[in-house]
């Protein structure tokens, strides 16, 4: 088995329940909410910003011109997807290039986006490159699975499209094997650093969308108090 099976292996539920989520099967049969997509659309705008960042402190930090260009590269068509995915749905909701620089990242959206850059910039480098692998690995597997049940005429068929289609592959098959290779050279401490950066990058994932599917921001201090009016009191 390769270190990326044995990634896969420990996820494995985890990465069904993204799967299974609302999010994607409503995406799926082409009835998830306009708003929500639309909430989705500008965190994954604000979120991809962040992403191409961390990429390129991954990729000041490789080993040899080659990995350095694989992940410089990553980060240059992460913000390439940004503009040519998200100006489509921009358009389409009527959602300006001001508008969006005025928009705050939602609390899911800045959590993930610090997680990856603290990694990049401050952990090993086996340890950030196996940060940054969900967000291909978890997006193509979501891509392709959405597009074998995705409804006819389908008004998330742009996305579906992307992240189903060649070119993401590649690119996804190229962080695979990065990883594995990186897998392969660490010694049993550094695999278990990679592996728990992994995981935790794959709940950013669920978080991310699940936060999206309900249309969470930041919770305030008077949201706290009134879920406290609502608990049940103490039992003697």
């Amino acid at each position: 088995m390769t270190f990326t099976d044995d990634l896969a292996a420990q996820t494995q539920t985890l990465r069904t329940r993204i799967h299974e989520m609302p999010f994607n099967t409503d995406m799926a049969t082409g009835q998830l909410r306009r708003d929500v997509f639309q909430g989705y659309i500008v965190q994954d705008a604000l979120y991809l910003e962040g992403f191409a960042r961390a990429l390129s402190l991954a990729a000041a930090r490789a080993p040899d011109p080659a990995t350095v260009a694989q992940l410089a590269n990553a980060a240059a068509g992460a913000i390439a997807v940004e503009r040519e995915l998200h100006t489509h749905y921009m358009d389409r909701f009527g959602v300006s290039e001001t508008m969006l620089a005025a928009m705050a990242p939602s609390a899911a959206c800045d959590h993930y986006v610090s997680f990856l850059l603290r990694t990049s910039a401050l952990g090993p480098f086996d340890e950030a490159v196996a940060a940054l692998l969900p967000c291909f690995w978890i997006y193509r597997d979501v891509g392709h699975d959405i597009a074998a049940r995705s409804a006819p005429d389908n008004p998330y068929a742009a996305w579906i499209d992307t992240y189903s289609g060649e070119a993401f592959d590649e690119s996804v098959a190229r962080m695979l094997d990065l990883t594995d290779r990186l897998g392969a050279e660490a010694d049993g401490l550094a695999r278990l650093r990679m592996s728990a950066a992994f995981e935790r990058a794959c709940w950013h994932e669920w978080r991310f969308w699940d936060s999206a599917y309900r249309m969470e921001s930041w919770m305030r201090p008077e949201d706290s108090l009134a879920r406290d009016s609502r608990a049940p009191a103490p039992t003697a």
